[in-house]
């Protein structure tokens, strides 16, 4: 079974910066570097959203707008790792950020909180 986690979220000043890794495990027939990897996000009394994605396949890689700029989604298929780079984070970004493969299997989150 596909495991997920998060880790790298906290507290940070706007204008600071964050890296989420999500590390993942458990492929036990599929090979990793085939997996479309993604990060989502979910703010208080809001839906979740699709912050970045990076296919297995060619590495293409889309953001959603409002983070076009300022975030960068990496991955090492040597070590099943996915990142996400945040730079210049605003207040808005505050949001449990949740790994996902496939669209299908899902981390347990890391909080995101960007405050003075």
């Amino acid at each position: 079974q596909v495991q997920l986690v998060e880790s790298g979220g906290g507290l940070v000043q706007p204008g600071g910066s964050l890296r989420l890794s999500c590390a993942a495990s458990g492929f036990t027939f599929d090979r990793y570097d085939r997996y479309d990897m993604s990060w989502h996000r979910q703010a208080p009394g809001k839906e979740r959203e699709l912050v970045a994605i990076i296919t297995g396949v060619g590495g293409n890689i889309n953001y959603v707008d409002s983070v076009k700029g300022r975030f960068t989604i990496s991955r090492d298929n040597a070590k099943n790792t996915v990142y996400l780079q945040m730079n210049s984070l605003k207040p808005e970004d505050t949001a449990v950020y949740y790994c996902v493969a496939n669209l299908r299997y899902w981390g347990q989150g890391t909080q995101v909180t960007v405050s003075s």
